[in-house]
Order: C-alpha cells, then structure tokens, then sequence
C-alpha cells in the first residue's frame, strides 16, 4: 500500500467516529422533537450514548487484535458500525435509538484503536508523529463536512436519513478495508489471549510513567472537547443565532486543526514533539484562561467568542498528535493493549466529563470556557509529572 493511501485509510478508519458525532449536531432538535424529547440537554444523549459504548469497548479490541492481528477484529468492529448506523434509520422510540447508539459506539471502537495501532506497527518516535499529524489533518476533513452534509440532508429529507448516509459511507469504508488494508502485526509480536497476558500487558501500560501521564493530560483536554461538541448547536444556534450558519461555523474551526495538523507534521521532524506539545499547551492555557475570565464579565460577541475558541483548537491539534505520539512512544511492544487503554480513558473519561459541561449548559458560554481551562491546567499538571518538572527537553532525535 502506497504511504499516501495508508495514511488516507487510517484517517478514514478514525474519522468514523467523528462522522457518527458530527454529522448528527444539526438534527438533534428534529431528533428530540420527532421522539418526544422535550428536554434540550436530554437530546446530548444520542453522543454520550455512542460515546459510552465507544470507550467501553475499546478494552477489549486492544488485547484481541494484539492477540488475531488487526484486520479480523477491525472488520468484525466495522460490520457492528454498519449494522447499527442501518439500524439507528428505523428506530421507533428515543430509548431504542439511544440502544443502536450505544451498539454502534462498540463497533467503532475497533477503528480507533486499531488504526493507531497499525500506526505504531509501522512507524515510531518523530515518523509516527508525523504521520498522525497526517492522519489527524485528513481526518479532520470529516468534522469540516459533516455538519454541513447533514444539514443539506435535514433540508432535502429528515433526520432518519443521516443514519443511512452514515451507514453507506462506512459499508464503503469496510471494503475499502477488507481489499486493501494488510496484516501490520507480526507473527512473532501476538500476544496470547489469556488473563494473565491481558493481566500484564495491562499493567505494562499502567505502570509506565510517561505513557500513562500523557493519557491523562490528553484525557483532560478531550473532555474540554467533548463539552464543546455536546452544546455546540445550543451555544451557535440558541445564544449567538447563527441558525443555518452553525455548520459553516463549526467547519471554519475544523478546518483550522486541520491546518495546524498539517504544520505540525511539517515541524516536528525538526523541533520534536514535546517542544510543539508543550509550547502548544501554554499558549492553549493562556487563551482558554482568557476566555474564561472575559466570560465572566459579560456575553461575549459572536465574533470574539469564535476567534479565542479557534485559536484554542488551532493548537489543541498541535498538543493531540503529538500527546498521542508520546503516549505511545514507550508502548510498541504492546501497542494494541496501550491504544485500548488509552483510548479508553480518552473516551470514557473524556466523555464522562464533557457530558458534565454538557448538561451544566446554562446559555452561556461559562460552563465551557470554565471548563476548557481548568482542564488544561489539569493536563498541564500531568506533564510535568511526566516530564519530572522539566518541560520542552527533547528526547527523541530526528528521522
């Protein structure tokens, strides 16, 4: 396989996830409304569901594909994901719907964590940050798009059929798969598929330092995140009325992590990732922290409240990559268990706190500049356990 078409898989494989969030934000209300959910924060459950079901499993795909290889676990989690999204088109009630959700979330936990897994199988230090960059920077293609393509979907049919759309799309990622994509893991790397393997490739990921501090820091900022995307058409669409707009909106910022994506693939050959992430970092903490004190002080203007969050996620795409990169740098040898643990907690965790910015919407931006800050103060703090104190200290030369 040419590099430039397995960086465009992986980045397919992973944008999965964000097309199973993001193409949906324009019709929660049609969705609520449709099924009887009066409660506009009860709507965010259609994510927190997928979004549960996501985290849990990917416990499980890490040790199996470190055990069978990538492909027979990824097919079988993307056979899952396609019988759902197909499903999710002719729920008859909200719990039933919330039910798919949750189901399809398992299945696309396969793509997450053996999509990075592939990455490690085939590159590492520099090159593997570099080469998530890539990835992140397609991947991002998806939250640029999707909100639009749903829109466009909402205005020609209902929202039944962005669950379709979304279940051919990822029914054509799945052959796409199965013709081209090869076996990454060697042979002589699987692991055996009995507790104590499981047991001690657990403990492996758990008791490294760096790994396991990176996580946690990228965890944070994935809450901060996932705040935002679960109230996202309240505040675009309920406080600042920007109605058929909110796509184009949220495009705009997607579109700019996927710039910064690309320029951190271009510079960490040269500067190394913990001088990116770390410097990312700081300037993240200094423009949320600005943006929660300004909240504070009154309703921000449209036009201020989009520059401060854009600046915020151009670098949240510099600290991701490179964060992930770290987390696994240390863990090759168990790269299939460390993605699963990793992304576990980035989900599930991430998920669990951002449902809580979420639902402490109050139709202001408070909630979610509050969050974003302390939560970057929270990462921060990880990093510098990681790092014993010291930031921006390379570690790995250039490739």
């Amino acid at each position: 396989m040419p590099r430039w078409e397995f960086i465009a898989l992986a980045a397919a494989l992973m944008a999965l996830n964000a097309l199973a969030i993001d193409i949906m934000l324009p019709g929660l209300q049609q969705i609520g409304a449709s099924l009887g959910v009066a409660d506009e924060n009860a709507r965010q459950y259609v994510i927190t569901a997928y979004v549960t079901g996501f985290g849990l499993a990917q416990l499980f795909f890490g040790p199996l594909s470190d055990r069978f290889g990538r492909r027979v676990p990824l097919l079988a989690g993307l056979a899952v994901y396609v019988a759902a999204a197909f499903a999710c088109a002719f729920v008859p009630t909200f719990g039933a719907l919330l039910a798919f959700r949750f189901v399809q979330g398992l299945g696309a936990a396969a793509t997450r964590v053996i999509a990075v897994s592939v990455v490690r199988d085939t590159f590492g230090g520099r090159a593997m940050a570099e080469v998530m960059s890539l990835v992140f920077m397609v991947f991002m293609i998806i939250p640029v798009v999707a909100p639009s393509v749903g829109q466009i979907i909402m205005l020609a049919g209902e929202w039944h059929m962005i669950f379709a759309f979304m279940g051919f799309v990822s029914l054509a990622f799945t052959i796409w798969t199965w013709r081209r994509l090869p076996e990454t893991l060697h042979a002589s790397f699987r692991r055996p598929l009995t507790a104590a393997a499981i047991t001690d490739g657990f403990r492996i990921v758990l008791t490294n330092r760096v790994a396991i501090c990176y996580t946690i820091a990228i965890t944070a900022l994935f809450g901060a995140l996932f705040g935002f995307i679960n109230s996202a058409q309240q505040i675009y669409v309920g406080i600042y009325e920007v109605g058929a707009l909110f796509p184009i909106y949220f495009a705009a910022v997607a579109g700019l992590m996927a710039l910064s994506s690309f320029l951190n693939s271009r510079f960490v050959g040269k500067f190394g990732m913990r001088r990116l992430a770390h410097g990312a970092l700081l300037g993240f903490l200094a423009v949320t922290g600005l943006a929660f004190a300004l909240s504070l002080l009154g309703p921000l203007p449209l036009w201020l409240f989009v520059t401060l969050f854009a600046l915020a996620m151009f670098q949240f795409s510099w600290i991701g990559s490179n964060f992930n990169a770290l987390a696994m740098e240390p863990l090759g040898h168990v790269a299939g268990t460390a993605s699963s643990v990793q992304g576990f907690m980035q989900t599930v965790g991430g998920g669990i706190v951002g449902a809580i910015i979420g639902q402490s919407f109050d139709g202001t931006v408070v909630p979610m500049a509050a969050g974003y800050f302390l939560l970057g103060l929270a990462a921060l703090g990880m990093v510098l356990v990681a790092e014993k104190g010291r930031l921006f200290q390379p570690h790995n030369p250039p490739v």
